[in-house]
């Protein structure tokens, strides 16, 4: 992977470094290379190890004999209990594994010969080809679904990938939908349309060609794989809605219906931002979830064998459960890239906000280690390589540079505002939006390196009205990049993304108005739930944070800081 946010700006001496391979870079006038800019350092952060108090296994269920007493194995059980571990991305963009019984509850998880782009979502998949270890699949942000076989504690071996995974937002396993004992997969593509894949047992060839299964899954923001929660040794699945209500599909058997209406079976579970699967933890034959609320705290629901669940119950007591961004099955939209703000002082320093998966920003990190950075238009961008890291994105004298000092291109001096949105064109790869004096617009579509960008595509017109174009995430709820843009009397409007390199975004709506703040900034998703989020200053310096409901609007505004009028820049 690259190496982190900004790293150790590298000195780049002749103009020799802009030749990049045909075709990549806009042409312009040749311009005299600026000095070397200050050197910035990557804010390291701290790694807890996530504790978990699970239930005693229940009447004759004891450890090793639990799985005989289920009526379907769990689908990732690496320490030989009979339960399902948690395999989750942190904070980091490192997957760990959390076994139910280890005395160290936390190990690093290596996918062994599988690609090194960040994992958006892990699905435990159970055992495949029924060699009595389980499978993990993963999805990069790349839309590679990977496949590792014999999971342990500690990684899996690589055996296949498919690609073009992008034209779905979640992609989950219900468990075994059509009852051969092997667990089956689902994706719900942007439109809302729901499809299956069997599985086939060949870990080269895993799953049979996609049916649809389903039509307008959009409605939920948190789809769960849920295993079998009813007994009949099929999977099952549940849904949430904007509104925190929690809908049960039980299975049928039909492949080609395989689940029965919804039921209700629960409400106010928009307190929980994310919703994870983990079969039966306490012995008793019905599968259990886990839930975790803005605080960091994970409660667990034990199944009562019709889609319903008991009472919750505290598990964890610890921080670890905050810095995961995304557990394994989780419901919730995968998406990273961004998630922290940079603000620089006016002695020209710059700090570092990371979020904290709470709706909150963390302590202030220097990110640079001298000053002089008044002197350079900044941005910055959704991640535009393959890891979890946001690009400082460096304007000076015509020419941009990214991380590390890279030299992005030159001419850029034609352009007043710059804004990485994250992925406009369905390749899953960051792109950046560029506006000139004239109000016309331009998507330059990153390489997915974070070395360069492929020739621009003008993608509007009329922009010079805007005083803050902004976006790091979905504010939709379709799983796409969305742009918001504010105009000089404080509306805002909302562009929603299309996936199209050629027509990134649709027709704008106005949704809100009022917005008369010093800066406008968009960090990602605070939270951790899959929506994205946006924060404010005002002229007193106080931030204000607006939370994403996921149809395009934001819940009300909430101060989460102040003394920001020592800042210059917000980005």
């Amino acid at each position: 992977m690259r190496s982190a946010f900004f790293g150790r700006a590298r000195r780049v001496t002749t103009c020799t470094a802009l030749a990049l391979s045909a075709g990549m870079l806009l042409a312009s006038p040749a311009v005299a290379e600026p000095a070397p800019r200050p050197a910035v350092e990557t804010p390291q952060r701290d790694h807890t190890a996530l504790k978990l108090d699970w239930p005693a296994l229940s009447g004759a269920a004891k450890a090793g004999t639990a799985q005989a007493e289920a009526v379907v194995p769990p689908r990732f059980d690496v320490d030989g209990d009979g339960r399902t571990d948690l395999l989750n991305r942190e904070w980091t963009g490192e997957l760990y594994a959390v076994p139910s019984t280890a005395v160290s509850p936390t190990e690093a998880w290596t996918g062994y010969g599988g690609s090194s782009v960040l994992k958006n979502e892990i699905v435990p998949i159970g055992d495949l080809n029924g060699n009595g270890s389980p499978e993990v699949l993963t999805v990069s942000k790349y839309g590679q679904l990977e496949l590792f076989a014999d999971a342990t504690a500690t990684g899996g071996w690589h055996q296949w990938t498919g690609n073009g995974w992008t034209i779905y937002n979640k992609v989950f396993s219900p468990g075994d939908v059509n009852g051969d004992g092997k667990a089956d997969l689902m994706g719900r593509q942007h439109n809302g349309d729901l499809y299956l894949y069997l599985a086939t047992g060949s870990l080269t060839a895993p799953f049979g060609p996609r049916a649809k299964v389903g039509t307008g899954w959009g409605l939920y923001d948190q789809i769960v794989g849920l295993g079998d929660n009813d007994g009949d040794g099929r999977g099952d699945v549940i849904g949430r809605t904007l509104g925190g209500q929690l809908f049960f599909y039980g299975s049928t058997g039909d492949k080609a219906a395989p689940f029965k209406g919804r039921v209700p079976v629960g409400t106010g579970w928009g307190t929980y931002n994310q919703i994870v699967p983990v079969d039966d933890q306490d012995g008793d034959g019905r599968a259990d979830l886990l839930a975790r609320d803005q605080q960091g705290t994970l409660w667990r629901y034990l199944g009562l064998g019709d889609g319903r669940l008991g009472p919750r119950v505290q598990v964890s007591y610890d921080r670890g459960a905050r810095q995961v961004d995304q557990f394994s099955g989780s419901g919730a939209i995968a998406g990273s890239g961004k998630n922290a703000i940079l603000a620089r002082d006016k002695q020209g320093l710059i700090y570092r906000y990371f979020a904290d998966n709470n709706g909150l920003l963390g302590k202030r990190y220097p990110a640079s280690d001298e000053n002089g950075w008044n002197s350079y238009n900044l941005s910055f961008a959704s991640s535009l390589g393959s890891d979890t890291d946001a690009d400082l994105l460096v304007t000076v004298q015509g020419y941009l540079y990214g991380n590390d000092g890279t030299i992005l291109g030159s001419g850029w001096h034609i352009y007043n505002k710059i804004a990485g949105i994250g992925d406009l064109s369905g390749d899953g790869r960051g792109d950046v939006l560029a506006r000139d004096a004239a109000g016309n617009l331009y998507l330059y579509r990153g390489n997915g390196e974070g070395t360069g960008f492929y020739a621009r595509i003008k993608v509007g017109t009329g922009w010079a009205g805007y005083n803050a174009i902004v976006g790091a995430a979905d504010y939709s709820g379709d799983g796409r990049p969305d742009v918001i843009a504010r105009d000089g009397s404080g509306r805002l409007f909302l562009y929603r993304g299309t996936g199209s390199a050629t027509a990134p975004f649709g027709a704008r709506t106005q949704i809100g108005s009022g917005w008369t703040y010093a800066r406008v900034v968009a960090p990602g998703d605070l939270n951790s739930d899959g929506k994205g989020d946006l924060l404010a200053v005002n002229a007193a310096g106080e931030l204000w944070r607006y939370l994403g409901v996921g149809n395009g609007t934001f819940g009300p505004r909430v101060r989460i800081g102040t003394g920001f009028q020592t800042y210059n820049g917000v980005f």
